[in-house]
């Protein structure tokens, strides 16, 4: 994935997750657009229309965003994990939605105004910046990194909710981008089990329970290393030496082992995300 990326070829594994996660992780955020129709603004940057319909500006600006988005990504899939550096997704995701302009929403900061998500309170816009430090703060010390601990780092980002919108998107693409970082095959969450995704990001957030939310993301990663076999294409290294496709899984999408990577659940987390956002 990462060669095609540095050498612009949409072919292969890099066009399928570029495409894949756009399209999904918009569809979960209320986009109209097409599976057929995302994969047409990817590869050509045109949308045809057929008949009368129409095209909202904002699920087109927000699908360009996140496509730049995704590639801000790959460019820091090992960078360390700041504040700075998650407004700047944000800011990729945002900066060409007029709507958001014309509402006053910050874009590449954190938010102004209230909002809330579902039954769940959300970091007032006074405490996002203290929350957000907390929050990695408690993921820099982490004595390692398995899925568990993936599913509590989304689960926390998500309820601080920093951002006046994006945030889904934004921890989304966090998620992948710590996987990648982290050994750990990586994750697209698709638009089609949205309910179970949020049935289990809702019980991590309000009962400390991330079983459910694990389970899942062990699926989808069985989902997306089927996929990248799929896909992947084959290339030579330096000295002309031929990589299989499982090891060029394994070394592009640092995955690692797939059996350590999809572990079962020895001990399920207990960590109460009251105490996590606790002001101090």
């Amino acid at each position: 994935m990462m060669i095609e990326f540095k050498k612009s070829d949409r072919s292969g594994i890099y066009a399928k997750t570029q495409t894949e996660m756009a399209y999904n992780s918009n569809k979960i955020e209320g986009s109209t657009l097409t599976p057929d129709q995302t994969a047409s603004l990817f590869h050509t940057g045109t949308l045809r229309s057929s008949g009368e319909i129409v095209y909202r500006a904002k699920d087109i600006e927000e699908m360009t965003g996140h496509f730049s988005m995704f590639n801000e990504m790959l460019k820091t899939w090992n960078a360390p994990l700041t504040e700075d550096l998650i407004k700047s997704y944000h800011y990729r995701l945002k900066a060409g939605v007029f709507e958001d302009m014309a509402n006053g929403y910050p874009v590449g900061e954190y938010k102004n105004r209230i909002n809330m998500v579902s039954n769940i309170e959300t970091a007032r816009p006074d405490q996002v910046s203290g929350y957000m430090q907390q929050f990695l703060k408690k993921y820099a010390e982490r004595s390692e990194t398995t899925i568990q601990v993936m599913a509590w780092f989304h689960a926390a980002f998500e309820k601080i909710h920093p951002f006046q919108d994006g945030n889904g998107r934004v921890g989304r693409m966090l998620l992948f981008k710590e996987c990648l970082n982290n050994g750990i095959i990586p994750i697209i969450i698709r638009d089609e089990d949205k309910e179970q995704y949020y049935h289990a990001l809702n019980q991590a957030q309000t009962c400390g329970k991330y079983e459910p939310l694990v389970t899942y993301f062990q699926q989808e990663q069985e989902r997306y290393y089927n996929i990248a076999q799929t896909f992947l294409l084959d290339y030579s290294q330096e000295h002309q030496t031929q990589i299989s496709p499982m090891q060029d899984l394994e070394r592009f999408l640092a995955s690692g082992s797939r059996n350590t990577a999809l572990t079962e659940i020895n001990e399920p987390m207990h960590v109460s995300l009251e105490d996590e956002f606790e002001e101090r």
